[in-house]
């Protein structure tokens, strides 16, 4: 395995001969945000958003959202989509019985145009009592299919007019490390739809039919408790699913999920995205034994320690943000605000460990836009950033009274902001 330093030396072109963007990446990327990371899976939106905002500016409109979720939404013309789970009773020591809720309001105007109560369950398990949900996996649309995953109570596909069109339980009731909670969103790729259960007990990930809940194929998998969804590439004519996870990275066959590649070297709870630049693939863990690895895909079997893996990063890790990735440079954010800033090709920082204006602490991933990066703080305070080689505040936005710990959303020139308790549409209202 290359040093950091030996890593400097490799030039862009060479690593990104044979490169191809995420799968299926493009068929979504003129103004929707339909799924959890984006069009690109990079965190990037494709067009522009505001910079500045406040209580009484550019702010669109807002939404009350009953129940408690952490999970994203998700845009598809003039829909958004998103979860939450409502509980029967205030909320006692034990779970107690919820109404898991699929909401789609209008993007004009916060209205609820329709509201779909998936399932009423009470879970065998609770959550971490500061971030958790039983609505955290965002779910994922291709334009005529909504999924909504809620893990062990079962998947729901519903049409855009919130017509249930198949539902599916498998059987799985996740436990989750210290009971944390569930939160892994579901991927969509094609009529492919893959769903990740990394937990305690025994693990596995499913591909079933889009079209009808049908079981295509499953994999067990030797892995303690993660939240990193699959992220699905194309390598040299080949698709295949990439897992992030503490035992170990691996990468599957997309359409039988044989294991490809595997290789070692994340900690504990595994919680951000892969995201892939080229045939490069970049995992995170930042819980104990944290490290940075990017990976050139085209290996077989156990790479662990061979040159396939380009350069690591033990400091300043993301333990719960996913980063960005836009224009061969990685964005790092840690829990407790510090942003770091890397040469994708290489791993040299053009910067590192920049404290912001003041301490905040993080738990929403962060988001891109026309050279301008979103950080979401728990404190109520959006920061944006240039984007660049350069660290430079262009903005500080707050919205009184808030909390942030879902991720934003940015789609036809507006940034979709899930607090604790409602939703905000954030437009330049010139």
């Amino acid at each position: 395995m290359r040093t950091l330093h030996q890593a400097a030396i490799l030039t862009a072109t060479s690593i990104l001969v044979g490169a191809l963007l995420p799968a299926d990446s493009a068929r979504d990327s003129s103004g929707q945000w339909s799924r959890w990371r984006g069009p690109t899976n990079s965190g990037m939106a494709s067009g522009d958003a505001p910079t500045s905002w406040s209580d009484t500016r550019n702010v669109k409109w807002k939404a009350e959202i009953p129940g408690r979720g952490s999970s994203s939404p998700v845009v598809w013309g003039d829909k958004i989509f998103l979860t939450t789970a409502i509980p029967a009773e205030e909320q006692a020591e034990q779970p107690v019985a919820h109404e898991f809720v699929v909401l789609c309001l209008d993007r004009k105007s916060g209205k609820v145009l329709w509201r779909r109560t998936a399932t009423s369950a009470t879970p065998h398990e609770s959550y971490h009592a500061g971030y958790g949900s039983f609505a955290s996996g965002s779910p994922v649309t291709d334009g005529e299919h909504l999924i909504a995953d809620f893990g062990s109570r079962g998947v729901y596909s519903y049409d855009l007019d919130g017509n249930l069109v198949w539902k599916k339980n498998l059987g799985v009731q996740m436990q989750t490390f210290w009971e944390f909670g569930e939160g892994s969103s579901p991927v969509l790729d094609g009529d492919l739809l893959l769903l990740k259960f990394d937990h305690e007990g025994d693990s596995l990930m499913v591909a079933l039919d889009k079209n009808n809940g049908r079981e295509i194929w499953r994999v067990e998998r030797d892995e303690v408790t993660s939240w990193a969804p699959p992220l699905v590439v194309e390598h040299e004519g080949r698709k295949q699913v990439i897992t992030s996870a503490t035992n170990k990275i691996r990468g599957y066959d997309r359409a039988t999920g044989e294991l490809i590649w595997e290789c070692k070297g994340l900690g504990r709870n595994v919680i951000p995205a892969p995201v892939i630049h080229g045939d490069i693939v970049f995992v995170m863990s930042g819980y104990k034994d944290p490290n940075l690895l990017a990976i050139r895909l085209g290996g077989k079997g156990d790479i662990t320690d061979s040159d396939r893996v380009l350069w690591t990063n033990t400091r300043a890790n993301a333990y719960t943000s996913s980063p960005v990735l836009d224009d061969n440079k990685l964005y790092v954010l840690t829990d407790n605000g510090f942003i770091s800033c890397y040469n994708a090709t290489t791993g040299a920082p053009y910067y590192k460990q920049q404290r912001l204006p003041k301490p905040y602490k993080f738990k929403a991933s962060l988001v891109g836009a026309n050279g301008k990066l979103y950080l979401a703080s728990e404190e109520g305070d959006v920061i944006v950033l240039k984007m660049g080689a350069k660290y430079e505040v262009l903005a500080t936005n707050t919205l009184a009274g808030q909390t942030f710990v879902a991720s934003p959303a940015i789609a036809n020139e507006e940034i979709l902001l899930r607090s604790e308790t409602a939703l905000f549409c954030i437009r330049e209202m010139n």
